[in-house]
């Protein structure tokens, strides 16, 4: 997950051993339009995958949070991530009950 000049986050997946490799390019601008206006970039999160699939998936997830639980999980405060994945748009959705024939 890359911080740029602004707040903002990016977060992204990285095929290869070395990421810097990936964040140096996008320090030179190669990361799309949304990057170059917000340079300089700063490498705040990256974690290891064995498999691409995993990396994929846990990217997208990510890309869902909200900047909160980002930034405990920047933090490592992996205790608070569980408060901040509470739904934010007022009440639970109810589930639809469904009544059995006798």
């Amino acid at each position: 997950m890359l911080q740029y000049r602004d707040g903002s986050y990016y977060v992204g997946s990285h095929r290869g051993p070395d990421v810097e490799v990936r964040v140096a390019q996008h320090q030179e601008g190669r990361g799309g339009e949304y990057t170059v206006c917000r340079l300089p970039v700063k490498l705040v999160w990256c974690q290891p995958f064995q498999y691409i699939i995993d990396a994929i998936d846990t990217e997208r997830r990510i890309k869902g949070w909200s900047r909160a639980k980002k930034e405990a999980m920047i933090r490592g405060d992996w205790d608070a991530l569980p408060s901040l994945s509470r739904r934010r748009g007022g009440k639970p959705k109810q589930q639809e009950h469904r009544v059995r024939a006798p």
